[in-house]
């Protein structure tokens, strides 16, 4: 089997280091998954398609698990700090290892600016001494230094980070079940059994209204693929990334429709605090549980979410500079390490946009942000079509020239063919129900830029000794 491009015979990326230990994988898969947006941004989605919401999270799920196996079934022969970027540029062409690489690269930077914000607005709202920016700036530093130091303190502070927020979630699982079988004796009496789940219709909003909402469910389920990432800094990649592909589904299931399930059993759908961005969805209902200070517990809660987002993000951003340099698709400079295997242009570089964040805040200008992270809305569709048709073309160029493959894709390639049809027409149907067509014409509007140049850059071969240095290097580990 031909090695991996940017890989040594190690299977690890030249430069990087292989700080990772099974336990931060783990964790990282896990913390992938769970974002600030299923304590926050969960409650707008119900609020929009009631209890169907539940259908919205599983049919999200279910395409998660999807990608993640044609993802894995990539990575475990080829893992890499480029993941899905490095795969479409060898299965589709230069131009779509580009494309894909600074758009995801483009969604992740943006969304740090804005974890840095809320982050900001948590700790001001309990120490008002200091500015939301100044705290944006301390979290920002802070973080940046992090991942200027060895990839085991990335892996460290994303361990606390993930556990922290799964015995947050199992706490609410629990009090929520408790509720439900009416054996929680505090709080809204009304809160209790299976009442809300079709008291006002469960499907109030239609099924086109369950379509519209898997856009702010795939937001959610954006950073799944993360581990794919950084598994190619750990001792044994491909056993790390079969074991958080075959993982994902219960991490789905437990997290995310449990936590819907609970919800949408226990209050209203149409409760106007659940579109509420101050509360949330675990703060609305454990409130009407009667749990006292429910949204400061939360808010802490929340606070670690935003802040391993960021991490993680500024991991995965500076490692698919990483790897976009060494391809020859980005400059020279974010290929070099610091003593501590680093790539610490990268780390810096991807920043950027979190400084912007702290200058619009400081001058009361954040609502700009918002029209830039308009430009994010339907950037995980894009990337997981990338990733199917990567692996569709890549799976029947394997099997052509004969070779075996050990972790598969399901019913191939029957299952990959209906998920590309199903983001296609998940896309269209944003766009006729026009609920998200902003977001949907900004993003593809962003994808049409970095497409161009990602063609140009393809035409007109730059980046073309940093390439043919690769292909030597890759040639060189094969033997």
């Amino acid at each position: 089997m031909a090695a991996p491009k940017n890989v040594s015979e190690s299977g690890h990326s030249e430069g990087l280091k292989s700080g990772l230990q099974s336990r931060h994988l783990t964790m990282i898969s896990i913390a992938g998954v769970i974002g600030g947006a299923l304590f926050v941004g969960s409650g707008s989605v119900i609020y929009s398609a009631g209890p169907a919401a539940i259908l919205a999270y599983t049919l999200g799920g279910l395409l998660v698990l999807l990608i993640m196996r044609m993802l894995g079934e990539m990575a475990v022969m080829n893992p890499d700090s480029g993941s899905f970027s490095t795969y479409a540029d060898r299965a589709i062409g230069r131009w779509a290892g580009f494309s894909i690489g600074w758009l995801y690269w483009c969604f992740w930077t943006l969304l740090m600016g804005w974890e840095a914000y809320v982050a900001g607005k948590i700790l001001n709202s309990w120490f008002p001494f200091i500015p939301i920016w100044g705290y944006m700036l301390l979290v920002i530093v802070g973080l940046v230094w992090v991942n200027l130091q060895d990839v085991k303190n990335y892996g460290e502070f994303e361990f606390w980070f993930a556990l922290i927020k799964v015995v947050a979630i199992v706490m609410f699982l629990v009090v929520g079940s408790l509720a439900i079988m009416h054996l929680w004796p505090w709080g809204d009496p009304s809160a209790a059994g299976f009442t809300n789940l079709t008291a006002q219709g469960f499907m109030p909003g239609g099924f086109s209204s369950v379509i519209t909402a898997l856009l702010g469910v795939m937001f959610a389920y954006m950073g799944a693929e993360i581990v794919t990432v950084a598994a190619a800094e750990s001792k044994d990649p491909a056993k790390e990334i079969r074991k958080a592909s075959n993982s994902i589904v219960w991490r789905i299931i437990l997290f995310y429709v449990g936590s819907m399930f609970i919800t949408v059993c226990l209050i209203p759908h149409n409760n106007p605090l659940l579109k509420d961005p101050t509360w949330g969805t675990y703060s609305v209902t454990l409130s009407t549980l009667g749990i006292p200070e429910a949204r400061h517990i939360v808010n802490f809660v929340v606070l670690t979410s935003v802040c391993s987002c960021f991490n993680s993000a500024l991991y995965t951003c500076s490692r698919m500079m990483f790897s976009l340099s060494k391809r020859g698709d980005a400059p020279k400079i974010f290929a070099k390490t610091n003593r501590n295997s680093s790539p610490w242009a990268g780390v810096i570089f991807s920043s950027i946009f979190s400084i912007v964040a702290v200058y619009l805040t400081a001058t009361e200008s954040m609502n700009v942000y918002d029209v830039l992270m308009l430009a994010t809305g339907t950037v995980a569709l894009y990337v997981y079509l990338a990733v199917a048709f990567s692996q569709l073309r890549m799976r029947k160029k394997i099997e052509a020239e004969g070779k075996a493959v050990d972790f598969k894709m399901w019913l191939f390639p029957w299952l990959t063919y209906a998920v590309i049809i199903t983001i296609i027409g998940a896309i269209i149907t944003m766009l006729i129900e026009g609920t998200y067509f902003k977001e949907v014409t900004y993003t593809t509007g962003l994808a049409l830029v970095i497409v161009i140049l990602g063609i140009l850059t393809h035409k007109f071969n730059w980046g073309k000794d940093a390439r043919e240095k690769m292909l030597e290097q890759s040639k060189k580990s094969m033997t």
